[in-house]
């Protein structure tokens, strides 16, 4: 008779926790992209992103090929890459019965494409003139960077919450920490516009989680009723 609330107490620590992870991650994330904002249009981060640029000329000029590398590592970070991705991903999820995590990655693609549209038109910066290959559009933040880490982000965690494999979960936040770093070796991005798009994909994933945790608690009570 004593397991079940033991049961319930560990439970109940356990999602405590995990809420005030996320909300600490969401305003970690929050402050830093402000923070990061405050830098770029306010402060003049110039020796910043010019020393970013400085370290991967260097890294370019002692390791020959691996622009090449670059190149098709950035590709995974392109809109071509997510098209692809949220169109085929989340209806394989929700064909697996994986309803839940279906709605979390198409969420997480979707919503942050817009966002960072929205954000790159409402700040208005331009790119880079020393950029390696050609590169339409406005700079901050970097899409990249920031819808790269949405997705790749949330795989994540899914992987970690609900599959338990934090090895592989590790692996996919450091390949979109990999992606965005080939915006600045390319010089399509300054650093700063990799770092507020890190920030902001942090602050979206959490939103995303959140708000599907509310609609399933809402249909929850819903059903009892």
């Amino acid at each position: 008779m004593n397991r079940l609330p033991r049961f319930l107490v560990r439970l109940t620590g356990q999602l405590s926790a995990e809420l005030a992870a996320m909300g600490v991650a969401f305003v970690g994330a929050f402050l830093a992209f402000l923070y990061i904002t405050r830098l770029v249009f306010y402060r003049g981060p110039e020796h910043f992103d010019q020393a970013a640029f400085d370290a991967m000329d260097r890294l370019r000029a002692s390791v020959p090929g691996l622009t090449a590398w670059a190149l098709r590592v950035t590709f995974f970070g392109s809109a071509l890459w997510f098209v692809i991705v949220g169109l085929a991903a989340p209806p394989l999820l929700w064909w697996l019965k994986r309803r839940r995590e279906a709605v979390e990655l198409f969420a997480a693609i979707a919503g942050a494409s817009l966002l960072n549209q929205l954000l790159k038109h409402f700040f208005g910066r331009v790119r880079p003139l020393t950029a390696l290959i050609y590169q339409p559009g406005l700079s901050f933040p970097s899409g990249h960077s920031m819808v790269g880490l949405a997705l790749y982000g949330m795989l994540a965690w899914q992987l970690w919450r609900y599959g338990r494999h934090p090895i592989w979960a590790i692996l996919l936040v450091l390949w979109a920490v990999f992606v965005g770093l080939t915006r600045i070796y390319l010089h399509v991005h300054y650093a700063t516009d990799v770092l507020a798009g890190f920030a902001a994909a942090v602050a979206w994933v959490v939103l995303v989680q959140a708000a599907v945790q509310r609609r399933l608690q809402r249909m929850g009570q819903v059903v009892k009723k």
